[in-house]
């Protein structure tokens, strides 16, 4: 089948031209996002890949049927930027990449965490500067502390193996409890325990209307002073505003996000020569006790193979009998 695909890196096009060898596929790379004008350019292609960054809303979605795509092959396993309802109505299939490499993602969660607790960031420019110094440079041991975990999928559960190891105790939050980590000693309790008595919070858990904004100014408010917070799921979890006041007021102690709310025109390109024109995250940069990294806690060797092994099996299923693999509803 043709493939017009959209917002294509290098990384990208390495992988997915690996992977596509021996098959009947033919991939057209466009670097441009896909959204309301760029729609347009598909050009005799019955399928799209397109990533969790592009604009898959009624518009384009309409556009995209007009042009005669059949099929909508996201390369992520988030799905909430696109119309599904829309999709549905349409007649378009949309199917996703669920599990692509949970280790990745965990570990990059737990590099974060390790970062900023040891201050890894601030003593490396230090160091290279000649500074040697260890102010401002105390940890905590992560030994025996209570970890809350919210969202036990895969992801998590990786996340809860690797902070067994360290020894803490877990907390966990999850409409559907997952017996593996209830085996690793997590302990399953309400949003709110998690608040109160976590020392570390991390988020593994999907965005839907009851998840947005769930840490906000009154969740924060519930926490302990100098709590560490740790998003490497979705950025609208976080209200980013409401983040700001409570890093200003020492209720949040290390904040490491790999995810941002309004990343979409920011994540995965290179503003160095412009600067940050988003204010709010311009504003956490400045904070010495904020990681934050460019949503490349999927970005490994062994997540981006499966990626493209994923994404082309479920066009490969489609295209035999119509039918969907790892398919959005």
């Amino acid at each position: 089948m043709k493939i017009a695909f959209y917002n294509t890196k290098q990384y990208d096009k390495t992988y997915f031209d690996h992977a596509i060898l021996g098959t009947s596929h033919e991939i057209r790379y466009l670097s441009c996002h896909l959204n309301k004008e760029t729609a347009s350019l598909v050009d005799g292609e019955k399928v799209i890949c397109a990533f969790i960054n592009d604009t898959l809303d009624a518009d384009v979605l309409t556009i995209l049927q007009q042009k005669g795509v059949k099929l909508i092959a996201l390369r992520s396993a988030g799905f909430n930027h696109v119309d599904l309802e829309c999709a549905k109505n349409l007649g378009l299939a949309v199917v996703r990449v669920p599990a692509y490499s949970p280790y990745s993602i965990a570990e990059h969660a737990v590099a974060l965490l390790l970062s900023l607790n040891r201050g890894i960031h601030r003593a490396y420019n230090r160091t290279r500067e000649g500074d040697f110094s260890l102010s401002n440079l105390m940890g905590f041991d992560l030994h025996n502390k209570t970890v809350g975990v919210i969202g036990t999928g895969k992801i998590g559960q990786a996340f809860i193996k690797i902070m067994h190891g360290f020894g803490c105790k877990i907390l966990a939050h999850d409409p559907y409890p997952n017996e593996e980590c209830i085996n690793l000693g997590a302990n399953y309790v309400s949003l709110d325990e998690i608040f109160v008595q976590s020392n570390i919070i991390s988020l593994h858990c999907p965005l839907t209307s009851d998840t947005q904004h769930l840490i906000n100014q009154v969740s924060l408010d519930k926490m302990q002073d100098g709590v560490a917070i740790i998003n490497t799921s979705r950025g609208k979890l976080v209200d980013s505003k409401a983040m700001i006041q409570a890093l200003k007021k020492g209720k949040v102690g290390l904040l490491g996000l790999d995810v941002y709310e309004e990343e979409e025109t920011l994540f995965f390109e290179d503003l160095s020569a412009q600067g940050i024109q988003d204010d709010v995250l311009a504003r956490l940069t400045t904070f010495p006790n904020v990681i934050i990294t460019s949503h490349q806690g999927f970005f490994t060797h062994e997540a981006m193979s499966n990626i493209a092994k994923t994404t082309l099996e479920n066009i490969n299923q489609f295209e035999l009998d119509g039918s969907i693999k790892n398919g959005v509803t």
